[in-house]
């Protein structure tokens, strides 16, 4: 699982990298060809790149601060910073947005001249270079499970949209004369781009404040738990996530009475095992009888200055 964990975690950083490069480069392209033909769907869309490359670029850096070994200061190490990563590209979706929102009014207000066949043309080849970028992200990176490439890979995919944006104002334009197009485009992507860019902030905060993970039922570990042979309850039980794709959990659990200390390290063995099943890596585990004072929630903030009997990361 940890081999599996270090293999995807090194291929998508090697699939940010790459992304990075391609669209740094065709993002000045399209930023010049915005400002020369004067299209706001173009400039938008290039200032969305330019936030794709930001993404791409505090990714890849995210993924490489992450492999530093846990310390006294980080008993975790710095994985999570994966996750403060996802949080800023979050946020700039949300802020780019808001000013192509801004920018779209004003030329609402007051329609422009744009050089509409140059526009079409660095469209066109701005949503190759999306299809690319996206396309590579997909095919060498966990954009599902990792918070961190699933937001990068989002400003893409909303970029590529963008493009898509820019293509039909300019067919809009150069044939129907319809220049209110281009900023109805750009509103469109920003709308796209807000709703990319809420989600992803959403899931990433959710992370920072110890919510459940995603892919873990919490009545079902405690149920797994409970089946045990030797277990009669648990309680204090959280999961939480210390950064995309490594779940933690900390229990107490109550065992029977008359089990050896033997027996008692083949029930944590167990139960280790079981969760393991369940998406979860780093068991902390109590074990203690039922004169052991606590509360029966499983969900309760509980006791925490007992002493741990079973670790297993």
């Amino acid at each position: 699982m940890a081999e599996s964990h270090d293999h995807s975690h090194n291929q998508n950083k090697k699939t940010l990298l790459i992304a990075f490069v391609i669209v740094t480069i065709y993002m000045v392209v399209e930023a010049v060809g915005g400002y020369l033909t004067n299209s706001l769907a173009l400039l938008a869309d290039a200032g969305h790149m330019l936030s794709d490359s930001i993404s791409l670029g505090v990714g890849y850096l995210a993924f490489s601060i992450g492999e530093k070994a846990a310390d006294q200061l980080k008993t975790y190490g710095y994985k999570r910073f994966e996750i403060l990563a996802a949080v800023f590209n979050g946020a700039t979706l949300v802020l780019i947005s808001i000013y192509i929102f801004y920018e779209a009014y004003q030329r609402f207000s007051e329609p422009q001249d744009i050089a509409t066949s140059g526009m079409l043309v660095i469209a066109v080849i701005g949503l190759l270079v999306n299809i690319l970028v996206a396309w590579l992200l997909m095919r060498g990176g966990d954009t599902k499970d990792n918070l961190n490439l699933r937001a990068a890979f989002l400003h893409v995919l909303s970029d590529l949209l963008g493009s898509v944006g820019a293509i039909a104002a300019a067919l809009l334009i150069i044939f129907f004369g319809w220049a209110w197009a281009d900023p109805l485009a750009s509103v469109i992507v920003a709308i796209l781009v807000l709703i990319s860019g809420w989600r992803v902030t959403k899931d990433a905060v959710h992370v920072l404040m110890e919510g459940t993970p995603k892919n873990v039922d919490l009545e079902q570990v405690a149920q797994t738990i409970e089946a045990l042979p030797e277990v009669k309850s648990i309680h204090d039980l959280h999961v939480w996530s210390i950064t995309s794709g490594k779940n933690a959990m900390s229990g107490h659990v109550v065992i029977e009475e008359q089990i050896s200390f033997k027996e008692s390290q083949q029930v944590l063995r167990e139960i280790e095992a079981a969760l393991e099943r369940l998406h979860i890596g780093h068991v902390t585990v109590q074990l203690e009888t039922e004169d052991h004072p606590h509360d029966d929630s499983i969900r309760c903030q509980g006791q925490e200055n007992h002493e741990v009997v079973g670790h297993h990361h």
